[in-house]
């Protein structure tokens, strides 16, 4: 064999150990790169029924020795991932793309919070209802939990923390697993209800559960967003019963929580806003005098960003809830399609 044949074997030889070796040095295996802000993207379906996407920061930006904040974020009724994600909106977009833009809170997140490695992980079922997925499957409380065991050992070799966080019908996902656990796991830090928490119910032992968990450790936080919903109205007509939505099961949610903890009433003409425990709980009821519906719109004007660091020192830092868009320069041009990286998991 002449020289030259041998150079080009041992090139590709040692091109394709170089790949290899990148390959297994990979901090998240199996992600693929996106085209927008330093991220990288696994996408799957969980069997039954379910779709995820898991955004995370490029191996670049992804600090292995850094707590990893895994955001469970469970889609609102009605709504794709690509919608709850966001980008620009053009002529003859659908407007959902515009409502959440949750891809780009969470780049503004990690922007500010760069001592950790922020996460978020986009949970869909196929008929686009947590509520009717749950429904269907009598035995939604041990599947809820074991998609969370698996999504959290996508991670096991980070220090990884989980935020359980929803919006809208969303909720449903976050109580299903409060159902499937008799305490809460240590290795949840946060919960966050964005206008989703419907499903709150005192006698399932919802409240005493969340008591229990605030009380076993310092870094523990539930934010609660919400508005009076009981008196909004669309086309003439409420759009919930009195005692069906968010702001009554708040309320609910807020007096079995007064059984433990010492709430300071920091109220304004606009919100009703109660803290507990130097702010590690925090609830924010948007009146509603017009009864407009602004379930949505409590997720947009920063509530995402709102939900993850209230009571922590980033609160309020470069945003307002409920005031203008934080995170503009983070909302991306067009949504990325991906293959999905591995087949339905079961486990």
């Amino acid at each position: 064999m002449d020289k030259k044949k041998l150079f080009t074997l041992a090139v590709c030889f040692l091109v394709s150990q170089i790949n290899l070796f990148a390959q297994d040095l990979s901090l998240l295996p199996g992600f693929q790169k996106s085209p927008y802000f330093n991220e990288q993207v696994l996408s799957f379906s969980y069997w039954p029924e379910v779709k995820v996407q898991i955004n995370a920061p490029s191996d670049l930006n992804f600090v292995p020795n850094k707590k990893v904040y895994l955001i469970l974020y469970a889609l609102p009724n009605g709504n794709t991932t690509d919608w709850t994600i966001g980008r620009k909106l053009n002529s003859g977009d659908d407007w959902h793309y515009d409502i959440q833009h949750i891809g780009a809170q969470t780049r503004f997140l990690r922007e500010h919070m760069q001592g950790v490695n922020i996460v978020t992980a986009y949970l869909e079922t196929d008929m686009k209802s947590w509520p009717s997925w749950r429904r269907k499957y009598p035995d939604n409380a041990a599947l809820i939990r074991n998609l969370v065991d698996s999504l959290r050992n996508l991670f096991n070799k980070f220090d990884t923390r989980v935020i359980l966080n929803g919006h809208s019908g969303g909720g449903s996902f976050i109580f299903g697993f409060l159902n499937s656990v008799r305490r809460i796991p240590d290795y949840v830090d946060r919960i966050g209800f964005l206008d989703s928490d419907y499903a709150y119910d005192d006698s399932l032992g919802h409240g005493d559960k969340i008591a229990s968990w605030l009380k076993e450790s310092s870094k523990n936080c539930l934010c609660v967003i919400a508005y009076n919903d009981s008196i909004a109205l669309y086309n003439g007509s409420p759009v919930v019963s009195p005692t069906g939505g968010t702001w009554y099961r708040s309320k609910m949610m807020k007096n079995n929580l007064e059984k433990s903890f010492l709430f300071t009433d920091e109220s304004t003409p606009d919100f009703l806003h109660y803290r507990a425990l130097s702010g590690r709980v925090n609830f924010i009821l948007k009146e509603n005098p017009t009864r407009a519906i602004l379930h949505t719109t409590q997720v947009e004007l920063n509530g995402f960003i709102q939900s993850i660091v209230s009571g922590t020192s980033y609160e309020a830092v470069d945003y307002v809830y409920y005031g203008q868009r934080a995170y503009t320069k983070w909302i991306q041009e067009a949504p990325v399609s991906f293959p999905k990286s591995h087949e339905e998991k079961k486990e």
